[in-house]
């Protein structure tokens, strides 16, 4: 074991981490190959938190974002649903790695005019012709009036009780009103006057709707939003153009009193600081899906697509193609950041298409990970040559490697493991552990001694991308803080980590402060002009 010290370790620290962050830098924006090919069903993260809005204790929020890295100004069609796939998030609450509980979200795009479309009479008086316009609006939307709106996007939400092929479906409804409803991208302000009004506008879509069984009315909303992932996406694939350990002597505290040349925290250094999502956003109260397990629930969503699609030759808004045979998963995400730092490129897709339940086709990733050994492999002896050192290994040693198996496949005891134990890829919520008000939130989650965040659920201000960098290469080898109190998990020692105790850092931070304390959480967002 080695303690970095004040000297001058750039070099070495920065080749340690390079191979690490250009794995891990990308949360689950475009992270297989398939995936690539359908930006409308690719879940760029998942969120599952108990709810810390004011007055909502009691309440489970999970967040499923979807399309990933939308410019703000992405016209004229901006960003829509596909209304072939199903969108779904899944509960598991009783720990066999199996669905109980399912909402799925289905799509409908619709045009106005009895979905003909706007026109506009066109040519002198006699000789006019109507023609329909190109864009999604033809004047100012408001929550007041959006008769202007060309374009409008619906769906229908629908329980699930058991198997998600095999289970009872019920047709979930809002309180009010007979459907559920998109509101349009945030276009410009032009349209939609200001933020504060866009904001209003957005507000109204969101719905109250009964759970059968359940005595207390849950909430949905899905719509744009700011995309509250943050990451150095940039310098990390131009081979860590940065040397990615924290420079102050805490995060934030500009006094470069850190790691010589280490990167320091900076709103700069976060590229996505400019793109939205589309968020399909639920809150659900806790007792109606915890059901008879410990209060500890297993959450993914997923998104599948008919198997069978062939295009049409003459294609209309209606029907642009032609859909059939059995709904294919195609995309899948629980915890952060699995399929990009674990899962090797060969079997990607196969993770996407997989259930948890048939997760230990990829034990051997998470047992005996490649990254640290190829990290070892690649740069031992530019480190030790820097160090004057003689580390005989940067990768951990303790194999299996059962820190990584605690806190990707079954939780920790007495935090987020559930009753009933099955190895499986889901992010597990202890919805018993009370929410930490957001003024109390620690970015390092379970590790900056927050039981209430990540690896516990995970919410929008938790920093995963330092928290995975800090675990993959052997954190939980060492003590964490719990309870005030440094507690040594058992799962490894610090020799087993030699760099286990580094601060890594992308340099792009992230909080609760950066995010609304109330449902549906995620900030207004970005207009696509000002």
């Amino acid at each position: 074991m080695i303690q970095f010290k004040r000297k001058t370790l750039s070099v070495a620290v920065a080749v340690t981490c390079a191979a690490i962050t250009a794995g891990a830098m990308a949360s689950s924006h475009r992270e297989a190959p398939n995936i690539t090919r359908h930006p409308a069903l690719d879940s760029t993260d998942f969120y599952a938190f108990n709810s810390y809005e004011e007055g909502r204790e009691g309440y489970v929020t999970f967040i499923a974002n979807y399309i990933p890295l939308q410019d703000a100004y992405g016209g004229p069609n901006y960003f829509a649903m596909d209304p072939n796939a199903h969108y779904a998030i899944h509960i598991d609450s009783d720990g066999d790695a199996v669905e109980d509980i399912s909402f799925v979200f289905n799509f409908n795009n619709t045009l106005a005019a009895d979905n003909e479309g706007i026109a506009l009479p066109v040519g002198p008086e006699g000789e006019q012709k109507m023609v329909k316009v190109p864009l999604k609006n033809v004047g100012s939307i408001s929550a007041d009036d959006s008769s202007a709106a060309n374009f409008s996007e619906m769906y229908s939400l629908t329980m699930v009780s058991g198997d998600m092929q095999t289970g009872t479906r019920t047709t979930l409804t809002p309180a009010m009103g007979d459907m559920f409803k998109k509101p349009l991208d945030y276009i410009g302000n032009k349209t939609f006057t200001s933020e504060a009004e866009y904001a209003r506008y957005a507000e109204s879509f969101i719905y109250s709707f009964n759970i059968p069984g359940c005595d207390d009315m849950a909430k949905v909303f899905v719509g744009q939003r700011k995309d509250p992932f943050v990451v150095n996406l940039g310098k990390t694939f131009d081979l860590v153009n940065y040397v990615p350990v924290e420079g102050d002597s805490s995060p934030g505290a500009g006094d470069g009193e850190g790691f010589p040349g280490g990167i320091t925290q900076s709103p700069m250094n976060d590229d996505l600081g400019d793109k939205n999502v589309t968020a399909l956003s639920i809150e659900v109260p806790s007792a109606c899906v915890t059901d008879e397990g410990n209060g500890v629930i297993g959450s993914w969503t997923t998104a599948s697509l008919p198997q069978a699609r062939i295009l049409n030759p003459d294609a209309t808004f209606e029907k642009p193609e032609t859909n059939g045979g059995a709904m294919t998963q195609v995309s899948r995400l629980g915890n952060p950041l699995v399929n990009e730092l674990v899962i090797g490129i060969g079997d990607k897709d196969k993770f996407s298409t997989s259930h948890p339940s048939a997760d230990g086709q990829f034990a051997d990733y998470v047992t005996h990970p490649s990254l640290p050994e190829l990290l070892n492999i690649l740069f031992k002896d530019a480190v030790n040559t820097t160090l004057g050192t003689d580390i005989e290994t940067l990768a951990p040693t303790n194999f299996p490697r059962m820190d990584l198996v605690t806190a990707f496949l079954t939780g920790f005891p007495g935090v987020n493991q559930q009753a009933t134990v099955t190895a499986s890829e889901m992010l597990r919520l202890n919805t018993g552990i009370p929410a930490t008000p957001a003024e109390s939130q620690s970015t390092f989650g379970v590790a900056g001694d927050d039981l209430a965040g990540f690896p516990n659920g995970r919410r929008p201000g938790d920093d995963v991308v330092d928290i995975a960098l800090r675990v993959v290469m052997g954190r939980l080898c060492y003590p964490i803080p719990v309870a005030g109190e440094d507690t040594d998990l058992g799962l490894c020692a610090p020799e087993d980590a030699s760099v286990g105790n580094v601060p890594f850092t992308d340099g792009a931070p992230v909080d609760a402060s950066m995010i609304d304390n109330s449902f549906p959480y995620l900030k207004t967002p970005l207009a696509g002009s000002e």
